[in-house]
C-alpha cells in the first residue's frame, strides 16, 4: 500500500518554522546529527519534504537553526529566575546556578542533543559561530550578575578579573551540567546545585551556600 502524504497544516510561517525545528531536534537526540534526514523530518513533523524546502535553503540550515534555537532555550531557561523582582543580587546569582543545576536545564534529552551536535561546531563555520555566540551571550549575562553580587557586598573587581570570572563559573556549571544530564542517578537530589554554589562562591569569593537574603 502507498502511504498517503502528510496534510498540509495551514499555520502561521513562523509556527511551520517552529514545528520543523522540534522535530529535528526530537530526531537529532534520538539518532543523532545523521538520524536528521529530509524525509525523517518531514515524517516527524508531519508535512511534506517541499515544505522544509520552502522555509530552509537546505537541511545544514534547518539544523543550525535547531542548534542556535536549541542553545537559546538553555540560556533563557538558567537564566529566567533572574528576572524575578525584589530580590537581592547576591539571591539572583544564587538562584541561576541553581536553575543551571537541576531540570528541565539538566536533562538527558539535552546532553543528547549537545553530543549531536557538538561534531558539527567543529567542522561547520556557521554552526561554530552559533555556538560561539550563543556561549558569549551566556557568559556575558553570568559577568553581569556576578558584577552585581560582588558590587552589593563591597567586592571590588575589574572588568578583565570579572571576565575571567565568568568563564570560570560557567566552566563549573557547564561541567556539572554535562555529568548530571548525562549520569542523573549518580546524584542525590539537590547535590549538583550544592556543588554549584559552594565552588562558585569559593571562585568569586562570596558565601552562596548560607541561606540569606540582602533584599
Amino acid at each position: 500500500m502507498t502511504e498517503s502524504p502528510p496534510k498540509f497544516r495551514r499555520e502561521p510561517a513562523e509556527k511551520r518554522k517552529e514545528t520543523l525545528i522540534f522535530a529535528t531536534l526530537s530526531l537529532i537526540a534520538e539518532q543523532g546529527v545523521q538520524g536528521a534526514t529530509v524525509r525523517a523530518i518531514a515524517e516527524r513533523a508531519e508535512v511534506t519534504q517541499g515544505l522544509i524546502r520552502y522555509h530552509f535553503s537546505s537541511k545544514e540550515d534547518l539544523i543550525s537553526a535547531a542548534y542556535e534555537h536549541h542553545m537559546n532555550h538553555m540560556n533563557d531557561l538558567t537564566v529566567a529566575p533572574a528576572a524575578v523582582p525584589d530580590i537581592s543580587c547576591r539571591a539572583r546569582l544564587v538562584a541561576v546556578i541553581e536553575a543551571g543545576l537541576m531540570p528541565p536545564v539538566v536533562d538527558p534529552r539535552s546532553v543528547s542533543l549537545w553530543a549531536g551536535f557538538i561534531n558539527m561546531v567543529r567542522e561547520d563555520a556557521r554552526m561554530h559561530a552559533i555556538h560561539q555566540q550563543t556561549y558569549r551571550d551566556f557568559c556575558d549575562r553570568l559577568e553581569v550578575l556576578i558584577g552585581a553580587a560582588l558590587d552589593e557586598a563591597k567586592i571590588g573587581t575589574t572588568a578583565p578579573q570579572l571576565r575571567r570570572l565568568g568563564i570560570a563559573c560557567n566552566a563549573v556549571i557547564d561541567g556539572l551540567w554535562m555529568e548530571g544530564s548525562a549520569l542523573p542517578g549518580a546524584f542525590k537530589p539537590g547535590e549538583l546545585p550544592q556543588i554549584g554554589l559552594k565552588s562558585i562562591g569559593a571562585i568569586i569569593g562570596m558565601d552562596l551556600e548560607t541561606t540569606k537574603d540582602h533584599s
